[in-house]
Order: C-alpha cells, then structure tokens, then sequence
C-alpha cells in the first residue's frame, strides 16, 4: 500500500497549475496540426488530444508548417477530428527510475506492462532526451568486464563503459547472444531496450531466454512493432535514461538495445512524416544526427559515478555491412562483434567472425602475453580460411607449409572453443586458459609429413 501512495503522491506533485490548450485543425496521415497555442509550443513538447469518444491521445510536437504545430501520436488516431482540444502537458518528459524497478518490464513512459502491480517512482527526475557528460570531465573506460562468453571475453575483450555493436542479419542469432550477456555477465545492473520487438516474441524472451535469476537484475524496456513510431524512439531514450540512473548511484551498468535500426526506422517515419527530405536509402538527416546523441549517452560517468556499459544490436539489411545505418553505428561506436550467417548456417553458435570483429579497447586492457595468445590464434584462423577452399578439395598437400599443417590441425579445436551453449557460462580466466591449452597442444610427429607415392 505504501508504494502505490508515494506512486500516487509523486503524480500529484507533476500535475500541472494551469491549462493551456488549442483545436486539432486538420490531420493529414499520421500528422495532426493544431492551432491556437503554437506560440508556446516548441519541438519535443507533448500534448494531449481529447478524441470524440472521451478518450485521450499523447502526442508529441515534430514540427510546425504555416502557423500551425505539427503532432505525431504515441498512439491511434481513431476519434480525433476538427476541433477537438489538444491541451499542453509537461513540455520536458521525465522518468522517476528507482531500484525497486530491477525485475519489472516497463514501457516508453516507465509504465508497467508486466501486470505486477505499479511501478514505484524514484525520487529523481531524469529527462528523457538528455546530453552525455561533457567528454573532458567523463573518466575513462574501466577494467575489463566479464561477460561470461569465451568468444567475446577472448578475442573481443569489452572494459567497463565501452560500447560495442553486435551486427547481424536477421534470424543470425542476435537475440540468443543478448539472452547470454544478461545471464552471464558479471555486470551488477543490466538495463534491456527491446525496441521494435515482435510482441509473440517478447514475453517468450523475458520469460525463456532471460529467466527468473536474469529478470531479477534487469529493468526491461519493451516498445512492440506494431507500436508508434514515437513509443519505439522514446523506448530507446528511456533505455538510456534508466541506465543514467543507475549509473549515478555509482553502479556498473550493462546497457543492451536490441535494436538501433529499429531506432532508426522509427525516427525515419517521423521525420518522414513531419515533411523531411530523405538522403541516404530513405533515411533522412535527422536519423543521422541523432544515432550519435542516443550511443554517446553509454560510456563512462563523471568522477564519483559508475559507468554505462552499451553493447546495441544493429539489424543489418540483406546482409550488407556497409549499409548506410551499420556504417554509421560502426563509426561511433568503440568496437564491432559481427555474428556472420555463414558461420551460423554451419551451426557454431554463437556466430561471432572473430576476423571480422574488432575491439578497440583490447590492446591496452590485456597483458602482453594475452594478446600474444589472441593473436596467435587469430592467424591460424585466417591461415586455415585462405586455404580452406583447397583443403576440402584435398588440393593441398600435407608438408608444403608448417603454418597450413599447423592451422590444420588447431582450426578444429578453436572452432570448438568459440562454440558455447546458451547456458554455458565461461569467465576471462577460464577462457583465456583453455586457449591456451589448446595451442600448447602439439600436432602429431607425422601430421604434416607429406604421403609416400
């Protein structure tokens, strides 16, 4: 009962001391202009929309075009016509996070969605849309984190407040990956965007790939497909936003958005909508300039604070990695994992291509000698795959090059160092010692001697 008073009280403190409202003038597709308040209105601003049957619609201001304010919804458009009252709200969204939310699913307004009752609000108001900390007073990337899968702690080494993209085609794996980091990461808070998820598919996720012991460290956020453009941006946004939270309160927080092309998507229906030429494949400007504002709020937190952990899925289109939003992701980002069909298709899960993915915080996080080992096995994969074309032919010759004999006989093991199942849980350690293990094992005496004729 007490937190649904403090819930109560603390919506009570927000409502506002006066009314400011205006007339819905025309709606052209998703757009609904207004008029009569456009002077006190600005790009971000929310009002309400009261339709004809007595319900309510959240819309958010996009634009303004010949005297009148340009609204997108958060929700449908059914009841809303000419005439009818569009009152102001609170021009800068916030959310109230607190850590009782740890184990809920809440949506883009920090509402529950789980059906466990209310959600308490903390005693801090965070604005949604905010900036990162200015870059000369953030701290700099911590010691390495844990995130429990050998291919990634090994050959993709992540530091506290890095942020990482996992780039894959549909259907590659990028979900059972992110279901693995959040049961097996040794982060203290883990803070999930599901932006743009099928809904059959999100509470199979929550409730099979993140189970009960995940659930209970993480505050999920969940923005379904069939929702609004608005609500799936501002999922993105509130991910952020709850992580900033915790990282304030001086814990490490693992941040996962599955996915930023969704982001992306939706933002480009907005910007669309709101009259914005598009540039690059459909994709206007603004989609552009606000992927660094979302990613750059991960990373590390000003002295005294934790740090934001971000590794974000990017759902790369026909499988081509340089496709106008995967290119973009990639230049912000500090390090890319991409989880490769073919890989997959020969199922080693999880897909990562380790020769195509890079790190680049890992040189001066590990020791000499791990980056030697990294290395070292590194070049036997890429000796093994330049020649993997005559090998399976039986073209080449056993005893023409020490190195082909060599890869020869360690690809095997390492294919199967890089496989782990989706309850498997590896630490640095472990993983760095079984690689070990495994290059320290010595080919055959006659391994490589060529065939008598």
């Amino acid at each position: 009962m007490s937190t649904l008073i403090q819930t109560l009280m603390g919506e009570i403190d927000r409502l506002p001391t006066e009314r400011l409202f205006g007339r819905v003038a025309s709606v052209r597709g998703l757009v609904i202009e207004i008029g009569g308040v456009q002077g006190n209105l600005s790009v971000g601003d929310r009002c309400r929309v009261l339709t004809r049957d007595g319900g309510t619609v959240t819309c958010e201001v996009v634009g303004f075009r010949a005297g009148h304010a340009l609204l997108l919804p958060f929700g449908g458009l059914d009841g809303i016509g000419m005439g009818c009252r569009a009152e102001l709200t609170e021009s800068a969204p916030m959310l109230r996070p607190s850590a009782d939310w740890l184990g809920r699913v809440i949506n883009a307004f920090g509402e529950e969605v789980d059906g466990k009752g209310p959600i308490p609000l903390g005693e801090t108001a965070y604005p949604v849309r905010t900036q990162p900390p200015p870059a000369h007073k953030r701290q700099r990337v911590g010691g390495k984190l844990d995130l429990g899968v050998r291919a990634l702690n090994t050959f993709l080494t992540c530091c506290q407040g890095q942020r990482m993209g996992i780039f894959a085609g549909s259907g590659v794996g990028k979900s059972t990956i992110l279901s693995m980091l959040i049961r097996h990461s040794r982060a203290e808070v883990v803070v999930l965007g599901l932006v743009g998820e099928r809904g059959r598919e999100a509470r199979e996720f929550i409730e099979d790939d993140l189970g009960e012991e995940g659930l209970a460290r993480s505050v999920v956020v969940l923005a379904t497909s069939d929702e609004s453009p608005l609500m799936r941006r501002q999922a993105a946004y509130a991910t952020l936003t709850v992580a900033e939270s915790f990282r304030d309160q001086g814990r490490n927080v693992l941040c996962l958005m599955d996915s930023v092309t969704r982001f992306a998507m939706a933002q480009r229906e907005i910007s669309l909508s709101a009259g914005e030429p598009p540039a690059s494949k459909g994709y206007t400007p603004t989609v552009f300039a606000e992927l660094p504002r979302l990613l750059e709020r991960a990373g590390p937190g000003v002295p005294g604070t934790g740090s934001i952990t971000g590794l974000f899925t990017v759902l790369v289109e026909g499988d081509d990695h340089n496709e106008p939003i995967s290119d973009a992701v990639r230049g912000i980002l500090d390090g890319h994992i991409v989880l490769d069909r073919a890989i997959a298709e020969r199922n080693r899960y999880p897909a990562v291509n380790v020769l195509r993915s890079v790190s680049r915080t890992m040189p001066m996080c590990n020791t000499d000698d791990q980056n030697a080992l990294v290395n070292t096995a590194r070049q036997v994969i890429t000796t093994y795959e330049d020649m993997a074309e005559l090998i399976r032919l039986g073209a080449y010759r056993p005893g023409s090059n020490a190195d082909v004999d060599a890869a020869i006989h360690y690809y095997p093991m390492i294919e199967a160092f890089l496989a782990q199942a989706k309850e498997e849980a590896t630490d640095l350690e472990t993983g760095y010692r079984m690689l070990r293990q495994i290059l320290e094992t010595q080919p055959a005496a006659d391994a490589g001697a060529p065939s008598g004729s």
